[in-house]
């Protein structure tokens, strides 16, 4: 039995950071339904090679990538532009602990499926929305990806060698860490809201982003700026 055994999540998330979050919870024990596009299913699904094998050891059309951040889940396809596919979320939300979401900031509101609608149906509910640039702000409404979050964030100016020698110059991690490192401060956000739950009977509104996470694990680098302004 897992720490988060009893806990159920609904995953609305695609691609990385969220669903990287939706299954760090599943490994500590919560019951997670991943719901996926009708007809195509999560982007990374198809982002191979390499693909997997089947029990003959022959490829399948499912990539290695969309297993290294979805075990432990139950899936099921709905299309949430359709008002019966809105009716089975909402009725999803209402039995569920926690709703993890990384759709454009504000684009569930005209399906009646952001914090706002949902928090009426279920007080209790976490809900967690993950964005390039957070909720509101000046970039809030653009998309933002690991790639152009490690640039902006400074990752890329402290990785590889300095500037001025062979290979110099802005290097990107070859993992999508920023995503990565996100769905694991996402985790956090969610089981603190889940602990002060207990306390208030309610659940809160976690408004995660890429920009910010980045710009937080810099750690050291960071506050030297701060320091310094260098």
């Amino acid at each position: 039995m897992g720490a988060l055994t009893g806990i159920r999540v609904l995953d609305l998330s695609r691609v990385l950071a969220g669903p990287w979050c939706s299954q760090v919870l599943a490994d500590l024990g919560a019951d997670v339904v991943k719901v996926e596009r009708v007809g195509r299913g999560d982007d990374t699904r198809a982002w191979g090679p390499p693909y997997m094998k089947d029990a003959q050891g022959n490829e399948t059309q499912e990539a290695s990538y969309y297993q290294s951040t979805n075990r432990n889940k139950r899936s099921v396809a709905i299309d949430i532009a359709t008002k019966k596919g809105q009716e089975v979320i909402r009725a999803l939300a209402a039995e569920s602990d926690v709703l993890i979401e990384n759709f454009k900031a504000g684009s569930l509101k005209k399906y009646g499926l952001d914090y706002e609608s949902i928090s009426k149906l279920n007080p209790r509910l976490v809900y967690c929305s993950i964005t390039g640039f957070g909720q509101t702000g000046p970039r809030a409404q653009e998309p933002g990806y690991d790639f152009i979050i490690q640039g902006m964030g400074g990752l890329m100016s402290i990785t590889g060698e300095r500037d001025g020698v062979p290979g110099g110059g802005p290097q990107k991690v070859g993992v999508a860490v920023t995503d990565v490192m996100t769905g694991l401060y996402s985790v956090v956000a969610i089981q603190a809201a889940l602990l002060a739950r207990e306390k208030t009977g309610r659940g809160q509104y976690c408004d995660m982003a890429l920009l910010d996470v980045q710009v937080a694990a810099l750690g050291n680098q960071s506050q030297n700026y701060l320091s310094t302004g260098v």
